[in-house]
């Protein structure tokens, strides 16, 4: 929808009757405002689940499973599959024990794409990119509202998401087709690909965030609240209360408002108002049932209610986003009563299952691209001459590799010790490299999109321990395998950066030709080969 609000008038009232459309009163500015609801399925892919779903099947990027599929763990296998093969989103239409219509599931919506011209196509209806669009574009778009005013969300009388409601002994979690992700997995995550949605008990902000939450008894789900994440910050202060925290987990959100949920926006932002400055117009909110929390509107089903500050439960083991599954790993996690679920008829599950990089997922293509477009702001607004930043699906997205501009760094008159030091200063110790354990300083000549260039420049320019510079005092990132299950303390340390630049390139020179095709050869020469290739049978 547009973002601007009408005032209500008799002639209004009989351009709503006329259009056949219906009045949703916002408030907005202060004064009470009404809007055109046209039909959901008119919203934009980026701005309603639905609609999203949709266009992936326009783009022959979606597979409708009618075949009745069981929940525990032949839809995960699917999903999985679908992931590492590079298949089809699968949306299962005929989950076994489904209700009512609670509820249908998707799998892979922010996979990589079953076309392979265009990988990241899925990315980019994301975001209302073109399908075309790469990684740096995704990067860029999502660092596009960094100057421009937050958009302040707007509340509206009612939404798809109130389509149908559930209350007390009516609710039970253990019916729902809640599937079972990993044959090591503690339980039934419902929430994997939801927005949590929880204030700051002070009302300083609003905070989005993606957080697993598994099934625990009939109207309780435990879910992971994890330090240094703002969740658990905002939990802490909560808890110094002595008060529960109002909660709500929508799932099925706005894509766009998934996107902004997964990126380490700094403390003090409300990802709503973000989502607000990307699309130029206000996101649209519908008040819970049972809290005052507000949830985007359209969102496929909402869970709501409020986490126990006293009260815990066993949460996990969960097949993480490093590609690991351990079975000793369970903890004692804050447990989240859920007191309304209201959805929309016939309503999408969006899961993901987190796994080897073999198959990029969602914590791979969303967390990891997110966590580099930010750290790309962080250094270029400290006057580094950054080009680009990624975190290589390879590495479970635990590396970052940072491309620096030669020629620019050339004229900082530094060097190694300096340069890599200043760098894993500002990032380690910031909020958007919290799950970065690797800095890779690569220069210009480096894709650090292509991790076969990322991996050449570690392997043939970093010298072992003289060109790494440690990092013990800073915050680590607790799921990392070598963190929780290796040597040593898991809170803080385990990072580095890795210098990837000769000497020579600190002076801005390259003092060598690459042997490759590309760089190897005169252009006649290449040019020759290449109208020759298919003659020679190659």
């Amino acid at each position: 929808m547009a973002g601007c609000s009408l005032v209500f008038t008799k002639q209004f009232s009989r351009q709503i009757r006329k259009e056949g459309l219906s009045s949703i009163s916002v408030i907005y500015g202060g004064e009470r405002h009404v809007r055109l609801a046209h039909n959901v399925a008119n919203q934009a892919p980026h701005l309603d689940f639905r609609s999203f779903v949709d266009e992936l099947r326009s783009d022959d990027d979606l597979a409708d499973i009618n075949a009745e599929v069981d929940p525990h763990l032949e839809v995960a296998a699917i999903i999985r599959r679908a992931y590492e093969v590079r298949s089809k989103a699968p949306l299962f239409n005929n989950v076994k024990g489904a209700k009512d219509g609670l509820f249908r599931i998707i799998g892979a919506p922010g996979g990589l794409s079953s076309d392979s011209r265009y990988p990241y196509k899925r990315l980019a209806r994301h975001l209302a990119l073109p399908p075309t669009a790469g990684l740096n574009d995704v990067i860029d778009k999502m660092l596009a509202a960094k100057g421009t005013p937050p958009i302040p969300p707007v509340h509206i009388s009612s939404g798809p998401c109130k389509e149908i409601k559930i209350f007390g002994d009516d609710i039970d979690l253990t019916k729902l087709p809640v599937p079972l992700l990993n044959k090591a997995d503690g339980g039934n995550y419902i929430q994997t690909l939801g927005i949590n949605i929880v204030p700051h008990p002070a009302g300083k902000w609003t905070n989005w965030s993606i957080a697993r939450a598994m099934i625990h008894d009939k109207n309780r789900m435990s879910g992971l609240i994890m330090k240094p994440q703002h969740i658990a910050r905002i939990y802490e202060q909560w808890q110094n209360k002595g008060e529960d925290v109002p909660y709500a987990i929508a799932l099925g959100a706005p894509p766009i408002a998934v996107m902004a949920a997964s990126m380490p926006l700094p403390q003090g932002v409300s990802e709503a108002e973000y989502v607000g400055s990307l699309c130029g117009s206000p996101l649209e909110l519908v008040k819970c049932e049972t809290n005052d929390m507000y949830v985007p509107a359209n969102s496929e089903i909402v869970l709501e209610g409020t986490i126990s500050v006293k009260d815990r439960g066993r949460e996990g083991p969960f097949g993480e986003m490093h590609g690991y599954s351990f079975l000793d790993e369970n903890s004692s996690q804050p447990l989240y009563k859920v007191s309304a679920i209201t959805h929309r008829k016939d309503p999408i599950l969006p899961v993901c299952v987190p796994g080897r990089a073999t198959g990029p997922d969602e914590t791979h293509t969303m967390i990891g691209t997110l966590a580099a477009a930010e750290i790309k702001q962080l250094l270029q607004d400290s006057g580094l001459p950054v080009m680009n930043v990624f975190t290589p699906f390879e590495s479970q997205v635990i590396w970052a590799a940072v491309q620096v501009d030669r020629l620019k760094l050339a004229k900082l008159n530094t060097n190694a010790n300096e340069f890599c030091n200043k760098i894993g200063n500002l990032v380690f110790r910031h909020k958007c490299g919290m799950q970065i354990h690797r800095l890779l300083i690569v220069s210009d000549d480096i894709d650090p999109f292509k991790f076969e260039d990322v991996t050449w420049a570690f392997a043939s320019r970093c010298r072992p321990s003289v060109d790494e510079f440690h990092f013990e005092d800073v915050p680590a990132y607790p799921l990392v395998p070598y963190m929780s299950h290796g040597i040593g303390t898991k809170l803080t340390g385990g990072k580095v950066v890795g210098n990837c630049l000769l000497p020579s390139e600190y002076k801005g020179e390259q003092g060598w030709v690459t042997c490759d095709f590309e760089n190897g050869y005169p252009e006649e020469i290449k040019k020759k080969v290449l109208s020759r290739w298919s003659g020679f049978g190659l």
